[in-house]
């Protein structure tokens, strides 16, 4: 038989599994974290949109921008260091500082990072701006929604909706600026000469953050972004985190008309924390996976409990351990420094350092040897023994240079180089600045001269600043 879906009985209420999202509508607030937030998505931005611009000078021939992913060139460049794809080890430690610091500053302070230097935080901030200048504050908004739909709505819809999309269209620009000559490529964007794969590089950035900022919102923050899953494994009673002091607020009321607070909390349950939260939670309720941690629910609270000659704190950032000392009475101290803090900056220091150490000690001069394999070794018709190498000198110098190569190892031995000396005991190599040099070399020697089957065999590449010894074997009968 086939399932039949009956309507509810009369009078019942229907449960659905899912409750509908609400539109969230922050309203404006001032004060100091609110402050902190403008300075903040400020100097993300300007980053984000001027580093690119920024000139370096290395030289004739290398590329004259300070931060670049040369993905042409194989190459990153940020400042005066320079990465090459055999030093991808670099990208795994900055991702291991990178990661251990989030979870320091989670220990620390809850999640700063979500409230204040998340790209997903800081657009959504600029496009809430762009609503309220257009549309206005959070009831105007709110009246606008329910406001049917007519010429004027459309025509401010239309506007919002376009100056969305050219923010999101500067964002998608500026990350393919990273990826060339900033100048060249804006150019090239706005005369309609860049790649397909560039302008696809704009639609999809400029297309998520029109999508995220503009419509996704919270729901990014709450669904879709996994850090709020896992980041109460890294709170322990000592981490300041948005926090309500229920001790002192309850129990709430509106306010008396005599401003007499004895008796009573201190809130009056004028939802200002709930409607400047960019995530429509109360924080009320306690901390909650959708509490990012932008503070903006402390400006609102602590507006209130000035204009009511109140103290101000009943919504802070505070630790567990302080809301129950100060609710038993006792005194309340902050701990940055714990054994979970100590071990994060011992970490990020280490890890650090050691990054700090190697870009500091790195040779310019690096050898890569490969031996052929198929054959292994060729008898010639004088009856000498050859084995062939591929012979790899990475100059990561800004000037060409000449190397010297000799062999060790074998007595006699001689070398030729694919479209240069031949039978030579030693080889002069031109590799030119910021650059490698391949050169397919031959190695002969007497048979009598052979001990084994496979003889030690040293390559010895002398240069201006240092010499590089690579060990390899020779073959033979």
């Amino acid at each position: 038989m086939s399932a039949v879906s009956l309507p509810p009985a009369p009078g019942s209420q229907e449960r659905r599994a899912y409750a509908t999202a609400q539109k969230v509508h922050p309203r404006k607030v001032s004060g100091k974290y609110r402050s902190l937030k403008w300075w903040a998505m400020t100097l993300l931005l300007a980053y984000w949109h001027l580093a690119p611009l920024i000139r370096w000078d290395r030289g004739p021939g290398a590329p004259g921008q300070a931060i670049l992913a040369d993905m042409a060139g194989r190459r990153a460049y940020f400042f005066f260091v320079e990465i090459w794809p055999q030093e991808v080890y670099y990208l795994t430690g900055l991702l291991v500082v990178a990661a251990i610091s989030l979870f320091l500053m989670t220990a620390l302070a809850g999640r700063v990072w979500c409230g204040f230097l998340c790209w997903q935080t800081v657009y959504t901030d600029l496009f809430v701006l762009v609503e309220r200048l257009v549309i206005g504050d959070r009831n105007a908004r709110i009246a606008f929604d329910h406001k049917p739909l007519g010429v004027g709505k459309i025509a401010r819809k239309a506007a919002v909706n376009l100056i969305w999309l050219m923010i999101a269209a500067a964002c998608g620009i500026s990350f393919t600026l990273y990826f060339g000559d900033a100048f060249e490529q804006l150019h090239d964007i706005f005369t309609g000469n860049a790649s397909a794969a560039t302008y696809g590089a704009i639609i999809v950035v400029g297309g998520f953050c029109f999508l995220l900022a503009g419509y996704a919102r919270e729901q990014v923050c709450i669904y879709m972004c996994p850090y709020g899953r896992f980041q109460s494994a890294m709170f322990d009673e000592h981490s300041l985190i948005i926090s309500y002091e229920a001790w002192r607020g309850e129990a709430r009321g509106p306010a008396p008309a005599d401003r007499n607070f004895a008796g009573r909390g201190h809130c009056v349950d004028c939802l200002a924390c709930v409607q400047v939260c960019p995530t429509g939670i109360d924080i009320r309720n306690g901390n909650q996976l959708a509490c990012i941690g932008c503070g903006l629910c402390i400006d609102a609270c602590n507006a209130v409990m000035d204009r009511f000659g109140l103290p101000r704190g009943l919504v802070s950032y505070d630790s567990t351990a302080n809301l129950a000392a100060r609710g038993a009475g006792g005194v309340a101290r902050i701990r940055l420094i714990r054994p979970r803090t100590l071990i994060y900056g011992a970490i990020v220091l280490l890890v650090g350092s050691v990054m700090a150490v190697r870009l500091v000690s790195r040779p310019d001069t690096t050898v890569n040897i490969l031996h052929e394999r198929a054959p292994l070794f060729v008898q010639m018709s004088d009856g000498t023994i050859r084995n062939g190498y591929a012979y790899k000198v990475l100059n990561m110098s800004s000037e060409n240079r000449s190397y010297s190569l000799t062999l060790a190892g074998i007595e006699g031995a001689t070398m030729d180089v694919v479209g240069g000396a031949s039978r030579a005991t030693t080889l002069q190599l031109e590799v030119a600045r910021d650059s490698v040099g391949t050169f397919q070399i031959f190695v002969s020697s007497q048979p009598d001269r052979l001990t084994e089957k496979k003889v030690p065999l040293n390559f010895i590449l002398t240069g201006p600043t240092r010499t590089v010894v690579s060990d390899t074997l020779f073959a033979g009968p």
